[in-house]
């Protein structure tokens, strides 16, 4: 069964730094492309950052380059995205995603970011 489960969200000042982790299972995860979307109230659905795992390339929305690093732990099994200067717009809920293939699109649950002085 894959599964896929966030943490590191919380409340954090204008300016600030978080780091949310997604620890995977069920897949090979050394082997795919990993992501981080968020969903706010007012924008919907927004793609913000993937790896693909097995070459650690990488690609960030405009709106998150320089401030955001998505990085894989394969040993671990475990998705990273460490946020830096963070800014009232980055609220939002924050998901992990990967596509299998025929298997279809998996995501976690969710980790609530806030920026808010």
């Amino acid at each position: 069964e894959v599964q896929l489960v966030e943490s590191g969200g919380g409340l954090v000042q204008p300016g600030g730094s978080l780091r949310l982790s997604c620890a995977a299972s069920g897949f090979t995860f050394s082997s795919s492309t990993m992501s981080w979307v968020r969903r706010t109230p007012g924008k919907g659905l927004e793609w913000v950052s993937s790896i693909v795992t097995y070459i650690s390339a990488t690609y960030y929305a405009d709106s998150v380059k320089g401030r955001f690093t998505i990085s894989a732990d394969n040993a671990n099994n475990t998705l990273y995205l460490q946020m830096n200067s963070l800014k009232s717009e980055d609220t939002a809920v924050y998901y992990c995603a990967t596509r299998l293939g025929p298997a279809g699109d998996y995501w976690g649950q969710g980790t609530q970011v806030t920026v808010s002085s």
